[in-house]
């Protein structure tokens, strides 16, 4: 039996080489397909974040508000408490 040539062992090892490499692209950890389903998790997280800072500024606003004004403290307890002034009469209107 004959001996393979240098340049045969060279070629089949990195021939290996590329297989495997190949495979981790496609299979492994850092896969094309992990990193487009981290992509998509991704922005799923920023339009979430988004969202919890739209409602952070709306509460933060309410606090705001709350703080400063008699007027606003009066008007959530009159349409979220049904609380009346005395001698008013409350009349609610069904649409």
């Amino acid at each position: 039996m004959r001996a393979m040539p240098v340049s045969r062992v060279v070629t089949v090892v990195l021939l290996l080489l590329l297989v495997m490499l190949q495979y981790q692209i496609w299979t492994g950890r850092g896969s094309v397909h992990r990193v487009a389903l981290m992509k998509t998790e991704l922005e799923r997280q920023r339009e979430t974040n988004a969202q919890l800072e739209q409602d952070i500024a709306r509460v933060q606003s309410e606090i705001q508000d709350l703080k400063e004004g008699v007027a606003t403290v009066e008007e959530k307890a009159r349409y979220e408490m049904g609380m009346v002034k005395p001698n008013e009469v409350f009349v609610q209107i069904a649409h």
